[in-house]
């Protein structure tokens, strides 16, 4: 018995799956997986690998959009040969995407090229206005996350890196970060 297996992806913790998990719901899927993860990578998205890892010949990925399966096209050709490789399709519920068509696989790969220009154009706007920002003296960067004061004191105080990370709960790179130029 083949089965439609939805997965919904959002990338922050305000946002919400409930939209899509519908949309899916009312596409005929029967188990729906979802996350709150960035799009940029496969890494770490748990509920992606529970879902490929899943899924049987005969069975459809079903997403709402391509742009929440993957955002690069390496990654979007990474998840599709896999599920060739089990027999299974991809469908999406607002794209004429059906991998089990021609002008579907078609379709898809031109979607996949223009999600990764998207993503790519997002990337350099961004870095125009933090240039932008930081010209005017305006970006600082993001806070430090590290107590650089106190990973000074301890080092004062004779403790070594790794002792100072185990001491504070952070990583002995972050520990060497802080003491640059210090």
């Amino acid at each position: 018995m083949t089965q439609t297996i939805g997965y919904a992806r959002v990338s922050t913790e305000d946002q919400d799956c409930s939209i899509q998990e519908e949309a899916l719901r009312a596409a005929g899927a029967t188990i729906i997986r979802s996350e709150r993860k960035s799009g940029t990578t496969t890494m770490d998205r748990t509920e992606l690998a529970t879902v490929l890892d899943f899924l049987r010949e005969g069975d459809t990925l079903l997403v709402t959009r391509i742009d929440r399966l993957a955002r690069s096209l390496g990654d979007l050709e990474g998840i599709v040969g896999q599920l060739r490789a089990k027999g299974a399709h991809l469908k999406a519920t607002e794209q004429p995407i059906d991998t089990s068509t021609p002008a579907g696989r078609a379709f898809l790969q031109m979607l996949g090229v223009f999600a990764e220009f998207e993503t790519a154009i997002r990337r350099e706007r961004q870095l125009e206005g933090i240039a932008k920002a930081k010209a005017k003296g305006v970006y600082k960067g993001r806070k430090p996350t590290v107590p650089v004061d106190e990973v000074k004191r301890l080092k004062a105080e004779g403790l070594g890196a790794s002792v100072i990370a185990k001491q504070l709960g952070i990583a002995r790179s972050s520990v060497y970060e802080a003491l640059k130029g210090a």
